[in-house]
């Protein structure tokens, strides 16, 4: 170890640890709570944890400790104040709504960046995807979709069927009267 150099606390090291874990979810976003107090983060953890996501406050420095040689050492460059980390490896979508339905009923969060599925983002991006419908709902659209072409040719086989009915029948009577 160089002169000057102490040995890392073990707390410290556990919470890097702790931290690098978290920064293994497939989507993270960096946040500015400035404002916040601790009902309010209380608030936006318990919003979150029902949207199978996480809140975390850390310390910049073990953050950017944490985030050596991993995607979001990116993040971390010029990284200044107060900083929380949003992290889920559930739907991204519905993480950016509770950030951004909380920010509209309470205090804003100021969302600084974040990484989803490996794609950095910028908070405009995050912002956006605050908008798209949730998973369970694309798949109902997607499934609406598949859907209309197959009743509408159900329809049509079934009124196929329904007229030559009607003419075998129209035939049998013909028959029967020239009989």
């Amino acid at each position: 170890m160089p002169i000057g150099e102490r040995e890392p606390r073990p707390e410290k090291v556990q919470a890097v640890a702790e931290i690098k874990e978290l920064l293994e979810s497939s989507t993270l976003v960096l946040t500015d709570y400035k404002g916040l107090d601790v009902k309010a983060i209380s608030d936006l953890r318990a919003k979150l944890r029902e949207a199978g996501s996480g809140y975390k406050v850390v310390k910049n420095n073990l953050l950017k400790l944490a985030a050596k040689e991993t995607p979001a050492a990116e993040l971390t460059e010029g990284l200044q104040g107060p900083t929380a980390i949003l992290f889920t490896s559930d739907d991204p979508v519905a993480a950016a709504k509770v950030l951004d339905e909380f920010g509209k009923a309470d205090k804003p969060v100021s969302v600084r960046s974040g990484i989803v599925d490996g794609q950095i983002m910028a908070p405009e991006q995050l912002s956006a995807l605050a908008k798209i419908p949730p998973k369970q709902q694309l798949y109902a659209m997607v499934v609406g979709g598949l859907q209309g072409p197959i009743t509408g040719l159900i329809g049509t086989l079934n009124q196929l069927t329904v007229q030559l009915v009607m003419t075998l029948q129209a035939v049998a009577k013909e028959k029967e009267a020239a009989a």
